[in-house]
């Protein structure tokens, strides 16, 4: 499964013809946001906003349509704290805390993603963040903090519902019922993360919390009701109620569908970047391009609810 730059023909497939009419590539909005979409499946740059202020209630409203709508949202030259990019995430739900990952000096909240502390290669997988949790998160707050100045480390993001939409009437009948088990070692395997006695007491709690968890291989998202694909490289292990042979199989279609150019949006960070995810339709890739040098990353991560699929 390739990462490739996105190159966006003069027309697109039809599995993504109805995300299009989502909203038109450049949509003025009544608090003076400016939107231009990147992609006719995912994303968009909102510009006329300074985030380390307090969001109106009109505002806050203004950018959950907007995200709902373009699935991630990116902000640039924003000069963001941790403390203000905790503030500017309450807008939309309770905070996670992550149990593994190191966090920020007094904003428990905000995870620290350093390549000098963290084995990071787990972000080098398509992921949806922790779904190996019963309720995984609702959506999701990444800041830029050190960028390699060789260049490199860009995230790409992935629509479930643009994957969804291009898979075969058939094959969409085959997944849209079926169940997939989702599990924490997948990405945290102790032979990385239990490597000291301290981290092995951590890696050991946390695993013992978290056992794997059943999700829907298709999910009807809370708000918009559009269904999408919900399994991904990163947690995703097998798939309930087929035998072992067909669970890879199909799993291996669907992680390699799934995460097709067509279906994402390719983001080249610069200093002061912001992007805003949802969390429930979308999977991500971190590109590690970049070693030695190093990037250091703020994520701060809001409370979901638990994934339901079609009736």
């Amino acid at each position: 499964m390739g990462v490739f730059p996105i190159i966006m023909e003069a027309t697109i497939m039809a599995a993504v013809s109805s995300v299009l009419n989502r909203s038109p590539a450049v949509a003025p909005a009544a608090n003076a946001l400016q939107v231009t979409r990147l992609s006719p499946a995912i994303g968009a740059v909102v510009e006329g906003i300074d985030l380390s202020k307090p969001l109106t209630p009109a505002l806050r409203d203004e950018i959950n349509a907007l995200l709902l709508t373009h699935q991630v949202l990116f902000f640039r030259r924003q000069k963001v704290s941790p403390v203000q990019q905790r503030d500017f995430a309450r807008n939309f739900g309770s905070l996670h805390r992550h149990p593994i990952f190191p966090v920020v000096k007094d904003v428990p909240e905000a995870i620290v993603l350093d390549t000098a502390l963290n084995d990071l290669r787990d972000n080098a997988l398509w992921h949806t963040d922790v779904t190996f949790e019963e309720k995984p998160p609702k959506a999701a707050v990444l800041a830029a903090r050190l960028l390699p100045e060789t260049g490199g480390g860009d995230t790409i993001w992935a629509s479930g519902t643009a994957a969804y939409e291009g898979l075969s009437e058939g094959m969409r009948q085959r997944v849209e019922h079926l169940t997939a088990q989702h599990d924490f070692t997948r990405s945290f395997p102790v032979s990385r993360f239990g490597n000291t006695p301290e981290a092995l007491a951590k890696w050991t709690e946390t695993r013992n919390a978290h056992p794997p968890v059943t999700h829907p291989v298709v999910r009807v998202h809370p708000e918009t009701g559009e269904k999408g694909l919900f399994v991904a490289e990163g947690f995703t292990t097998e798939i309930n109620d087929v035998d072992f042979g067909e669970s890879q199989a199909l799993l291996s279609y669907l992680f390699h569908h799934a995460t097709k150019p067509e279906y994402s949006v390719r983001w080249r960070w610069e200093e002061g970047d912001i992007a805003f995810w949802d969390n429930r339709i979308t999977q991500h890739y971190a590109v590690d391009d970049y070693r030695p040098a190093r990037r250091i990353m703020n994520r701060v991560t809001i409370l979901g609810d638990r994934p339901v699929g079609p009736s």
